[in-house]
């Protein structure tokens, strides 16, 4: 009772923080509408130095959020993209802020066109608790960048990294220009409520409806990252070998918590077995074992494990065959929170493991007798945040790739597309919408300000009243055909 009491006493003074924060912000922001290169460059500077140093407490605070998260997952996974993503904007700042020029009509020369990019004001971020580092870090350097103040609402299920981060920025950012904000629930509803000049949302399809309807009440643009089922599909000629090694590290880093984790496979109906075994293979060269392998993730928290174990009695429940890859032959009882890898056959579509995103280390798979079949599944139903094709067929990934619909793509591997810089991330349809990453991010947290000018010299009065003169016939003439 006392616990409950002091949570809703916290909660009440982060929501009211999160209003004085925005007034804060906000009132920073109009005394300083357009930060300079310089410093929009020393901003992303500070946020790349309190990362470097501080690389043993954030992996160590991570994996104690997960009850056992991998040292180089997190620095693989987390770390080094949001190190690379910081050198990145700092290569291409000055380019990106350049204003850019664009044509002007004969019939309203002398004129200049151009396009500036100007911060849009108070930015709010809401961080999952998959990636706590990389998916706050990503969207605050884009943000920074485009010379915006910026409020982060962190995941009440990874408390230690998110008090930790809370620490680090408050030490390395004045509160004007860089908050965090940490609570439960209603503080996320809270926050999801603010006027922000643009908001991004990373996680499921169900509350971001709710953060694009919250958002909707002020007109605030918003960029939502959510999930899906994101297929990988098997072509009859791809060696198995590649495919499957490749699929696994997709679905095993972060224990298949990874909102582009591949999460069923199409596979031709006489390969099933071959990938069944290739799969297993390549699971044991990178996991020989897993309850006590400091390389595999634990589940976060008993909740999800309790939702992936219901999915397997779900599915095994319908009749589904279920192949537990146990390379250790470890048993699994209630005093770990981690999950093997397993492949579900046979699954039908009453089944929950076909219906909602996975996220974890389960992979049904879904045969296939020709490949129009396998791009008519996928395309029956939502639009995945990533789809992957395995095939080295150039005319078939291209049919695969104009056949169908998705945030991302990747052929002949699984999640590196996130890792590019200058690629843009982002969803379609219940995957999201809105793109960030490198000059991506950088547009999607400005405000793209269309501006002509012109000087003495005014040709436009050609077209002043009054009307019906020879010039204007000869306008006509020339321009309305």
């Amino acid at each position: 009772m006392v616990a409950n009491v002091v949570q809703l006493t916290d909660n009440r003074k982060q929501i009211q923080q999160i209003s004085r924060a925005f007034s804060a912000q906000r009132e920073a922001f109009r005394a300083q509408p357009m930060p300079s290169g310089t410093e929009r460059r020393e901003h992303l500077k500070r946020l790349k130095r309190v990362l470097l140093a501080n690389q043993d407490a954030l992996c160590d605070a991570i994996s104690e959020d997960f009850g056992g998260r991998s040292r180089d997952e997190t620095l693989l996974a987390e770390i080094m993209p949001s190190i690379q993503n910081i050198n990145y904007s700092l290569s291409h700042l000055s380019s990106w802020m350049k204003p850019e020029k664009r044509k002007v009509h004969v019939l309203f020369q002398p004129a200049r066109n151009e396009v500036h990019y100007e911060p849009l004001g108070v930015v709010g971020i809401m961080v999952p608790w998959n990636y706590p580092l990389f998916l706050a870090a990503g969207p605050l350097t884009a943000a920074l960048a485009a010379g915006n103040r910026v409020m982060l609402k962190l995941s009440e299920f990874t408390p230690a990294t998110s008090a930790l981060l809370e620490r680090l920025l408050h030490e390395t950012f004045p509160s004007d220009l860089v908050t965090v904000i940490n609570g439960e629930a209603d503080v996320a509803q809270a926050f999801s409520s603010q006027p922000f000049d643009h908001l991004l949302f990373t996680g499921s399809t169900p509350i971001g409806r709710m953060v694009m309807k919250a958002a909707a009440e002020n007109l605030t643009p918003v960029t939502l990252e959510l999930g899906g089922k994101s297929p990988a599909i098997i072509s009859r000629e791809v060696p198995m070998k590649d495919a499957a090694e490749r699929i696994a590290f997709g679905k095993c880093i972060n224990a298949g918590q990874t909102c582009v984790a591949p999460d069923y496979i199409l596979c031709p109906r006489d390969r099933v077995n071959s990938f069944v075994d290739s799969f297993r293979s390549a699971v044991a060269r990178m996991y020989p074992t897993i309850k006590d392998n400091p390389d595999y993730t634990s589940i976060i928290n008993e909740r999800q494990h309790e939702r992936l174990t219901g999915v397997l009695d779900d599915a095994r429940g319908k009749g589904a065959e279920i192949i537990q890859i146990n390379p250790g032959n470890e048993y699994f009882g209630e005093d770990t929170r981690k999950l093997p890898p397993h492949l579900v056959l046979g699954a039908t579509q009453d089944m929950q493991v076909l219906q909602d995103e996975v996220f974890g280390p389960l992979l049904p798979i879904v045969p296939y007798d020709r490949l129009e079949d396998a791009l008519e599944y996928v395309n029956s139903g939502p639009n995945p945040l990533a789809l992957y094709y395995f095939g080295y067929d150039r005319s078939e990934q291209r049919r695969v790739r104009e056949q169908t619909h998705s945030g991302g793509m990747c052929i002949n591997d699984t999640l590196v597309h996130v890792g590019q810089d200058d690629l843009p991330f982002g969803g379609v349809g219940h995957s999201g919408m809105g793109a960030y990453h490198g000059r991506e991010g950088f547009v999607t947290f400005s405000n793209a300000r269309g501006v002509m000018s012109k000087q003495r010299l005014n040709s436009g009065k050609a077209i002043h009243a009054p009307h019906g003169t020879l010039l204007h016939r000869v306008i006509y003439r020339l321009f309305i055909r």
